[in-house]
């Protein structure tokens, strides 16, 4: 994977900063992870999950999922 450069970080954390994740009280307890991906993996995520009408996150959960059942 590769390293963010000191810019990137820095923006991150600006982007994180000013529009901090929204909290529901009932799930208080799972936090909000982040993953860095490659352009082409962000990309095939989005646009699956605008295809399915459903979140990246559940596409993760759900490839990850099958992987722990094949394994």
């Amino acid at each position: 994977m590769p390293r963010m450069t000191e810019a990137e970080a820095w923006a991150l954390e600006d982007e994180v900063t000013k529009n901090p994740p929204k909290v529901d009280p009932a799930k208080a307890r799972h936090p909000v992870r982040m993953i860095v991906v490659d352009d082409f993996s962000a990309d095939w995520l989005r646009i699956k999950a605008e295809a399915d009408h459903t979140t990246q996150g559940e596409i993760i959960g759900e490839l990850v999922r099958e992987r722990i059942t094949v394994g």
